[in-house]
């Protein structure tokens, strides 16, 4: 299965603090340790929400907005795209992350649908073109 490992912005993200080469480097190991398994198949760190923007669409039409964004807890500093067995075996990975200034760490983990979960709607033709893009994604 595939699961998308989010990592909540804390204030020190949100402050545009970078991460120290300590940081880093264990961070890269780390990196390197879930591609050697098989587990990793993407991921990347995020600028603060100071530097982004938040779209909001409806039937009235769309509306952009600048940040920061406030609720630090609910926005997002980076993700994994994780290929695991079952979600146990994500969260027995990610408690081997390193964190070595012992800073509080919130991820949240959410399976990726497959095609196999939209049964009957996700149509052969549907299915062609979703075989077509991943493709071309892979190249």
């Amino acid at each position: 299965m595939r699961c998308m490992a989010i990592i909540k912005a804390s204030p020190e993200s949100e402050a545009g603090i970078l991460p120290s080469e300590r940081q880093l480097t264990a961070m890269g190991a780390f990196n390197q340790e879930l591609l050697d398994a098989g587990v990793l198949l993407g991921g990347e760190g995020l600028h603060p929400s100071a530097r982004g923007l938040r779209l909001q669409l409806d039937a009235h039409g769309s509306r952009v907005t600048s940040g920061p964004f406030a609720a630090t807890g609910e926005l997002i500093a980076g993700f994994w795209l994780l290929q695991v067995n079952t979600l146990d075996d994500a969260v027995a990975w990610l408690k081997r992350m390193p964190n070595p200034d012992n800073a509080p760490i919130e991820i949240e983990l959410r399976p990726v649908f497959e095609a196999e979960d939209f049964g009957t709607a996700f149509t052969s033709e549907a299915r062609a073109l979703e075989d077509a893009l991943r493709q071309q994604l892979a190249h």
